[in-house]
Protein backbone atom coordinates (compact mmCIF):
# COMPACT_ATOMS: atom_id res chain seq x y z
CA UNK A 1 0.00 0.00 0.00
CA UNK A 2 3.00 2.42 1.04
CA UNK A 3 4.49 2.06 -2.45
CA UNK A 4 1.20 2.39 -4.31
CA UNK A 5 0.82 5.63 -2.43
CA UNK A 6 4.68 6.67 -2.83
CA UNK A 7 4.65 6.13 -7.02
CA UNK A 8 1.25 8.05 -7.15
CA UNK A 9 2.59 11.05 -5.05
CA UNK A 10 5.54 10.65 -7.78
CA UNK A 11 3.65 11.32 -10.56
CA UNK A 12 1.63 14.03 -8.89
CA UNK A 13 5.00 16.13 -7.71
CA UNK A 14 7.89 15.37 -10.06
CA UNK A 15 11.19 15.90 -8.02
CA UNK A 16 14.57 17.24 -8.90
CA UNK A 17 15.37 13.76 -11.30
CA UNK A 18 12.04 14.87 -13.66
CA UNK A 19 13.79 18.42 -14.00
CA UNK A 20 17.44 17.32 -14.04
CA UNK A 21 15.38 14.93 -17.37
CA UNK A 22 14.02 17.83 -18.96
CA UNK A 23 15.51 19.81 -21.38
CA UNK A 24 13.67 22.65 -21.77
CA UNK A 25 16.09 25.22 -20.40
CA UNK A 26 18.84 23.87 -22.81
CA UNK A 27 16.13 24.51 -25.83
CA UNK A 28 15.56 28.03 -24.89
CA UNK A 29 18.80 28.58 -24.35
CA UNK A 30 19.59 27.38 -28.00
CA UNK A 31 16.95 29.32 -29.23
CA UNK A 32 17.87 32.23 -27.74
CA UNK A 33 21.29 32.33 -28.79
CA UNK A 34 20.15 31.74 -32.42
CA UNK A 35 18.23 34.36 -32.58
CA UNK A 36 20.35 36.56 -31.01
CA UNK A 37 23.47 35.59 -33.32
CA UNK A 38 20.92 35.71 -36.44
CA UNK A 39 19.68 39.02 -35.51
CA UNK A 40 23.15 40.64 -34.90
CA UNK A 41 24.74 38.87 -38.12
CA UNK A 42 21.81 39.62 -40.20
CA UNK A 43 21.44 43.13 -39.20
CA UNK A 44 25.38 43.73 -39.40
CA UNK A 45 25.96 42.27 -42.89
CA UNK A 46 22.78 43.58 -44.05
CA UNK A 47 23.62 47.40 -42.68
CA UNK A 48 20.52 47.78 -40.99
CA UNK A 49 22.19 50.28 -38.59
CA UNK A 50 25.38 51.70 -39.05
CA UNK A 51 28.99 49.58 -38.44
CA UNK A 52 32.58 49.39 -39.43
CA UNK A 53 32.49 46.81 -41.50
CA UNK A 54 29.67 46.94 -44.09
CA UNK A 55 28.41 50.14 -45.70
CA UNK A 56 25.25 50.23 -47.54
CA UNK A 57 24.50 52.23 -50.69
CA UNK A 58 20.60 52.62 -50.36
CA UNK A 59 18.61 54.29 -47.58
CA UNK A 60 17.11 51.53 -45.00
CA UNK A 61 13.26 51.60 -44.58
CA UNK A 62 11.35 50.84 -41.06
CA UNK A 63 10.02 47.52 -42.36
CA UNK A 64 13.48 46.04 -43.06
CA UNK A 65 14.29 46.84 -39.25
CA UNK A 66 11.31 44.63 -38.41
CA UNK A 67 11.74 42.50 -41.00
CA UNK A 68 15.15 41.56 -39.15
CA UNK A 69 13.71 41.04 -35.89
CA UNK A 70 10.62 38.58 -37.27
CA UNK A 71 13.76 36.74 -39.17
CA UNK A 72 15.86 36.49 -35.91
CA UNK A 73 12.59 35.52 -33.77
CA UNK A 74 11.57 32.87 -36.18
CA UNK A 75 14.97 31.48 -36.73
CA UNK A 76 15.38 31.63 -32.86
CA UNK A 77 11.76 29.88 -32.24
CA UNK A 78 12.51 27.12 -35.28
CA UNK A 79 15.67 26.08 -33.27
CA UNK A 80 14.08 26.11 -29.64
CA UNK A 81 11.61 23.39 -30.74
CA UNK A 82 13.67 21.52 -33.30
CA UNK A 83 14.04 17.53 -33.12
CA UNK A 84 15.49 15.22 -35.68
CA UNK A 85 12.51 14.84 -37.05
CA UNK A 86 12.39 18.23 -38.18
CA UNK A 87 13.72 18.93 -41.56
CA UNK A 88 15.08 22.82 -41.83
CA UNK A 89 14.98 23.01 -45.43
CA UNK A 90 11.84 25.24 -45.39
CA UNK A 91 14.07 27.65 -42.66
CA UNK A 92 16.69 28.27 -44.33
CA UNK A 93 14.69 29.00 -47.84
CA UNK A 94 12.34 31.50 -45.71
CA UNK A 95 15.72 32.98 -44.18
CA UNK A 96 17.31 33.04 -47.52
CA UNK A 97 14.45 34.75 -48.95
CA UNK A 98 14.62 37.07 -46.36
CA UNK A 99 17.74 37.99 -46.04
CA UNK A 100 17.66 39.08 -50.15
CA UNK A 101 14.69 41.35 -49.24
CA UNK A 102 16.63 43.35 -46.14
CA UNK A 103 19.82 43.41 -47.79
CA UNK A 104 20.50 46.26 -50.04
CA UNK A 105 20.52 45.30 -53.69
CA UNK A 106 23.09 47.54 -55.00
CA UNK A 107 25.50 46.11 -52.08
CA UNK A 108 24.76 42.36 -53.14
CA UNK A 109 28.06 41.43 -56.06
CA UNK A 110 26.23 38.26 -56.97
CA UNK A 111 23.14 40.38 -57.67
CA UNK A 112 25.09 42.99 -59.42
CA UNK A 113 26.77 41.28 -61.68
CA UNK A 114 23.61 39.32 -63.11
CA UNK A 115 21.77 42.24 -63.70
CA UNK A 116 24.07 45.01 -63.17
CA UNK A 117 23.18 48.55 -60.94
CA UNK A 118 20.33 50.22 -63.40
CA UNK A 119 18.18 47.17 -63.42
CA UNK A 120 18.78 46.20 -59.72
CA UNK A 121 17.18 49.76 -58.61
CA UNK A 122 14.58 49.41 -61.27
CA UNK A 123 13.34 45.79 -61.11
CA UNK A 124 14.51 43.92 -57.84
CA UNK A 125 14.28 47.64 -55.21
CA UNK A 126 10.69 47.06 -55.58
CA UNK A 127 10.15 43.95 -54.99
CA UNK A 128 12.36 43.12 -51.65
CA UNK A 129 9.66 43.97 -49.47
CA UNK A 130 7.59 41.29 -50.93
CA UNK A 131 10.64 38.96 -50.79
CA UNK A 132 10.72 39.42 -46.98
CA UNK A 133 7.28 38.88 -46.25
CA UNK A 134 7.28 35.43 -48.17
CA UNK A 135 10.60 34.85 -46.54
CA UNK A 136 8.74 35.51 -42.99
CA UNK A 137 5.71 33.51 -44.14
CA UNK A 138 7.85 30.24 -45.39
CA UNK A 139 9.68 30.59 -41.77
CA UNK A 140 6.50 30.82 -39.83
CA UNK A 141 4.93 27.96 -41.81
CA UNK A 142 8.64 26.05 -41.19
CA UNK A 143 8.20 27.05 -37.11
CA UNK A 144 4.43 25.73 -36.41
CA UNK A 145 5.45 22.70 -38.35
CA UNK A 146 8.37 22.10 -36.30
CA UNK A 147 6.49 23.11 -33.04
CA UNK A 148 3.99 20.46 -34.31
CA UNK A 149 6.72 17.74 -34.47
CA UNK A 150 8.15 18.84 -30.95
CA UNK A 151 4.09 18.46 -29.56
CA UNK A 152 4.17 15.11 -31.36
CA UNK A 153 7.56 14.05 -30.19
CA UNK A 154 7.12 15.41 -26.51
CA UNK A 155 3.29 13.24 -26.16
CA UNK A 156 4.13 10.27 -28.47
CA UNK A 157 1.44 11.13 -30.74
CA UNK A 158 2.68 9.03 -34.03
CA UNK A 159 0.22 10.40 -36.83
CA UNK A 160 1.68 14.13 -37.44
CA UNK A 161 0.84 15.44 -40.71
CA UNK A 162 3.50 17.32 -42.40
CA UNK A 163 3.92 20.62 -44.23
CA UNK A 164 1.79 19.31 -47.05
CA UNK A 165 -0.56 17.29 -45.31
CA UNK A 166 1.40 14.39 -45.98
CA UNK A 167 1.46 11.50 -42.67
CA UNK A 168 4.83 11.32 -40.45
CA UNK A 169 4.12 7.63 -39.34
CA UNK A 170 8.28 8.12 -38.89
CA UNK A 171 7.85 10.50 -35.75
CA UNK A 172 9.06 8.41 -32.62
Amino acid sequence: MKSLQRSSLMRDNPGPATFLNDDSLRRNLRGLAVGITLFVVLGTVTAVWANPLFVRMTPVGPWEFVATVLTAFLGGVTAAMWVPQCNLRASGTGGLASFLGIACPTCNKVLMLVFGGPALLAWFDPLRPWLATAGLFIMGIAALTTWRRFRAVRTGNRNVQGPRGLDRGDVK
